[in-house]
């Protein structure tokens, strides 16, 4: 295998990190893409696999990504967390090594559409 092809796999949520999503599910209609969505993940492909995680219908994503050109750019869409270099999610949290921060984090943590600015 030639390393210099081999691309590292980035798992993204697509709820709220793709699309418009502010928590508001409703199983058959995917909301608009995010502004800036399309250019960063044109970006990322050129170094990256892209993989879709999701717990919506397959097809129902497929015909989502096609209709906003993203389908050339995204390898695979899948409801398993699979083996990533990196997880994208607005709903995760990062751990830093530190136990107590991570449960300060958990018992105060909202979505980032939830988050005042």
């Amino acid at each position: 295998m030639n390393n210099t092809k081999f691309k590292k796999t980035i798992l993204i949520d697509l709820d709220g990190v793709l699309n418009e999503y502010k928590g508001n599910y409703i199983p058959n209609f995917i909301p608009e893409i995010k502004n800036g969505a399309f250019k960063f993940i044109k970006k990322l492909a050129q170094n990256y696999n892209i993989k879709i995680f999701t717990t919506r219908d397959k097809t129902l994503v497929s015909k989502w990504l096609i209709n906003n050109k993203l389908n050339n750019y995204i390898t695979d869409i899948t409801n398993k967390k699979d083996l990533a270099f990196v997880y994208i999610d607005d709903r995760c949290i990062n751990f830093n090594g530190n136990y107590k921060d991570l449960f300060d984090s958990i018992n105060n943590f909202r979505p980032w559409y939830k988050n005042k600015t």
